[in-house]
């Protein structure tokens, strides 16, 4: 038997294939893990939140056009409303504000939406609420 030394010549084709198979095995939702023991657990539930910077809240990037308070009102607003709401109009974001469970500041924000008008997204709420909301770039 010959060895060669060097770069293995596998070949196109089964180069792609041996990909797949990784990029399959690496995206099931099973352990990788070959002993239970060196397994991630999660937090307790009488355990606090780890915090990658303790001394701080953690917060993305603003966008031009937003102040922080306007990322972070806009996002928990839209984590409430879901996306299955739209098109929706004053009474319905209310209702499913309350239905949710909202903070009653995000109650008495969105009863401050104009009557009229429906709202075809999130954006357009924020900015009938005077958010500021992100500038597309040009």
């Amino acid at each position: 038997m010959v060895m060669e030394h060097g770069a293995d010549k596998i070949g196109p084709a089964r180069d792609e294939m041996m990909k797949k198979a990784l990029r399959a095995e690496m995206t099931t939702d099973r352990s990788l893990r070959a002993a239970e023991e060196r397994e991630l657990q999660p937090a307790g539930e009488d355990q606090p939140e780890v915090a990658q910077a303790p001394d701080r809240v953690f917060r993305g990037g603003t966008p031009q056009g937003m102040t922080e308070e306007d990322v972070g009102i806009r996002s928990e607003l839209a984590r409430h409303l879901g996306r299955s709401i739209y098109p929706a109009d004053k009474p319905s974001v209310i209702d499913k504000l309350r239905r949710d469970n909202a903070p009653d500041r995000l109650v008495s924000l969105a009863e401050k939406l104009p009557p009229e008008g429906t709202y075809p997204n999130m954006q357009s709420i924020a900015q009938s609420l005077g958010l500021g909301t992100e500038r597309r770039r040009g």
